[in-house]
Formats: structure tokens, C-alpha cells, sequence
């Protein structure tokens, strides 16, 4: 809380605030009267982030419970590599279309 007011009066436009309990979000949130942006902070908070990466499915290690996959990106990706790698074994790509 006190971070949080010392970075207002020094100038902050917003604070991020990451992985902290809920509750304190929301009181630091009522506290300040700048946007505090919230990832993994509960819902009080004036706004959200969720990284694009993650969100889309596109890494697949990192997984804490405040992200929400909206779709398996890395599946699709990782059948759309191994089909090049196999054109490009089979001598499939480039192929006479694909060159000057």
C-alpha cells in the first residue's frame, strides 16, 4: 500500500500489480486514484492483463491458475513445422511454383 501510494506522488500513470492476493489488490486499488492493472490479482483491479502468448496456447511450460487459455495455438504451430520439415526432407519445398 505504501509502494503503491509513494508511486503515485512520484508521477506513476499506472502500477501493474502481478500475483498478489486479491483482496490487496482491491484495497490499493480503492486507495489510489490511478489505473492499477492486474495480472493474476483478482478482478477489483481497474483493468486486465493476460499475455498473448500464453492466452493463445502457444507456450505450453508455464501454466499458474490466474491464466485462462482461449485456444491450443501450439498444437497448430507445432504440426505446421514438422509438415515443412517433411516437405523440405521429401524435396517437396520449394517446389517448380514456388521459386523464380
Amino acid at each position: 500500500m505504501a509502494d503503491g501510494k509513494l508511486l503515485e506522488a512520484t508521477g506513476c500513470f499506472a502500477i501493474v500489480l502481478e500475483k498478489i492476493p486479491a483482496r490487496l489488490a482491491e484495497e490499493v486499488t480503492n486507495s489510489l486514484k490511478i489505473p492499477l492493472i492486474g495480472i493474476g490479482a483478482g478482478g477489483k483491479t481497474d483493468g486486465q492483463v493476460l499475455v498473448v502468448h500464453d492466452m493463445l496456447g502457444i507456450t505450453q511450460e508455464f501454466s499458474p491458475r490466474f491464466l485462462r487459455r482461449y485456444h491450443n495455438i501450439h498444437a497448430e504451430i507445432k504440426r505446421a513445422v514438422q509438415s515443412y520439415i517433411s516437405d523440405v526432407r521429401a524435396k517437396d519445398f520449394p517446389n517448380e511454383k514456388e521459386q523464380y
